[in-house]
């Protein structure tokens, strides 16, 4: 059976860290930011983990975990 090949599209989003949660990246940061409130910006684009639901899903994207 041929190897797994990672999905370039997540491995741009995603990083796994040493304990094996997947990082990702906050949404409402990017662009457009002249017509946001301050408060709103503060509490956007942090960085987050993948959820336990999505994570499998992810981690086979990635190639990672079997």
């Amino acid at each position: 059976m041929p190897k797994m090949k990672t999905h370039s599209g997540a491995k741009k989003r995603f990083k796994v860290t040493a304990s094996g949660k997947l990082k990702r990246k906050g949404a409402n940061k990017n662009h457009i930011m002249g017509k946001k409130k301050p408060e709103m910006k503060r509490r956007a684009g942090g960085n987050f983990y993948v959820g336990p639901t999505e994570a499998p899903r992810m981690k086979r994207l990635l190639a990672i975990g079997g």
